[in-house]
């Protein structure tokens, strides 16, 4: 009896013990800020000419702007999406580059842990080849367009030598992923774009859960009437994304920013501040 009883105490302590274990951890601070420069917006463009497929939104121009943004998770960085090159042509270069940029806020590029990729298109990878230290993630079916040969038309390959060469480390995804495995910050698959194009989820704790868009829409019209470019790769698969966000956005009360539209971008604090 005496012995059950010795048994059962030390159950009750290792209980105990862990329940206060576990009370202890505190969950990661998560930040998301919006970089200050990662393209040059031209003129406002009309939508009706690249951005419908069944002639809609006539008439109608928007500025077009480029965005990209830093994920604090911890201790550790994401940078997502990359923004132009400060070589692009056409008058879309950024003024000031990501690295300078990350001074500001006192973080090197050997700090940024992860890089997340919405997509291969070089308004979204310019200054990728930054972040060589940094692990890649991107959808399988662009890193599959990326390196097969020739590579897929508009796939920006030359800025990922330093991962097809074995520089770095890279992850194609398939599906969704869990960043940091405590589903603060999630990858969602949103193909249509293009094969592999994902958008990124992240749960703030003042703020609430924010989806960026990567390209699966690209202005507010897109995304309230189910449009879909005349470029995109996969009709199909970009209204079923555009279902599947909004159904988040619904479920989660998430705020969609769409990295193209400059009303959506301006929902995030001003660089240097950071959504909390």
């Amino acid at each position: 009896m005496r012995n059950l009883l010795a048994v059962l105490a030390i159950g009750t302590c290792a209980v105990g013990l862990c329940g206060a274990s576990a009370q202890a951890q505190t969950p990661p601070e998560v930040t998301l800020t919006r970089m200050s420069d990662c393209g040059t917006s031209p003129p406002p463009v009309e939508v009706a000419l690249r951005f419908t497929d069944v002639y809609a939104y006539g008439g109608v121009k928007i500025p077009f702007v480029f965005s990209c943004y830093l994920v604090k998770h911890g201790d550790d960085y994401m940078m997502w999406d990359t923004g132009h090159s400060m070589t692009a042509p056409g008058g879309v270069a950024p003024k000031t580059n990501l690295v300078d940029q990350l001074a500001q806020l006192k973080v090197t590029p050997d700090q940024i842990k992860l890089v997340g990729i919405s997509h291969f298109h070089a308004d979204h990878t310019g200054q990728v080849g930054s972040f060589p230290k940094a692990t890649l993630l991107i959808g399988k079916g662009d890193w599959d367009g990326i390196t097969s040969t020739p590579p897929m038309p508009g796939a920006n390959a030359g800025a990922f030598t330093n991962w097809i060469s074995g520089g770095g480390k890279v992850e194609p995804l398939p599906l969704d992923k869990d960043v940091f495995g405590d589903g603060t910050v999630v990858m969602l698959a949103t193909p249509g774009h293009t094969p592999g194009h994902h958008s990124l989820l992240v749960r703030l704790k003042d703020t609430g859960p924010v989806v960026l868009s990567g390209d699966f829409v690209h202005f507010r019209e897109n995304y309230d009437s189910n449009g879909v470019p005349s470029f995109n790769v996969n009709r199909a698969e970009t209204i079923a994304s555009i279902e599947r966000v909004k159904q988040i956005a619904a479920n989660l009360k998430a705020t969609v920013i769409i990295q193209h539209d400059q009303r959506d971008v301006g929902k995030l604090p001003a660089f240097p501040a950071a959504a909390k």
